[in-house]
């Protein structure tokens, strides 16, 4: 998909070709960057801002305020170790399939942290076995 918009107020449609190519419409209402690698956007009121698809149809965003954002996961019901097992199998899913320019792409800290989060809880179920732990170290007894 093309990074192109159109401004509600004054008629400009916008097209950014490359990742630092920063276009902005005649009246500054709304502007757009990053060509096809980032699609980043911006507007003063978003109601004004539409996207405009490879075959030139208007898209209508879905703007999600602050107040407005998912909820978090539920966790009054912990999850047991083959949730978060498939949890990260279902990570991997997800990563698989994305296309080979977004795989080349760098993470940013919330995909690490996310996936550090369900490592470490899973990690945390596990009992350490005292035959892999050094002589001097007490499983039950936290290391200097």
């Amino acid at each position: 998909m093309r990074n192109r918009a159109k401004c509600k107020l004054c008629g400009d449609i916008l097209e950014s070709f490359h990742e630092h190519d920063y276009v902005c419409c005649k009246c500054g209402e709304i502007s757009i960057c990053g060509g096809n690698v980032k699609l980043e956007c911006s507007a003063k009121d978003w109601t004004n801002f539409l996207r405009v698809d490879d075959q030139n149809h208007v898209i209508v965003p879905k703007v999600v305020q602050k107040d407005e954002e998912k909820p978090a996961m539920d966790v009054e019901k912990p999850l047991g170790y083959f949730d978060k097992l498939d949890m990260l199998k279902s990570m991997v899913g997800h990563f698989e399939n994305l296309p080979k320019h977004v795989m080349d792409a760098p993470i940013n800290h919330y995909d690490f942290y996310s996936f550090a989060l369900v490592v470490i809880s899973l990690l945390e179920q596990l009992d350490p076995q005292p035959s892999l732990l050094p002589l001097s170290q007490d499983p039950k007894k936290p290391s200097d």
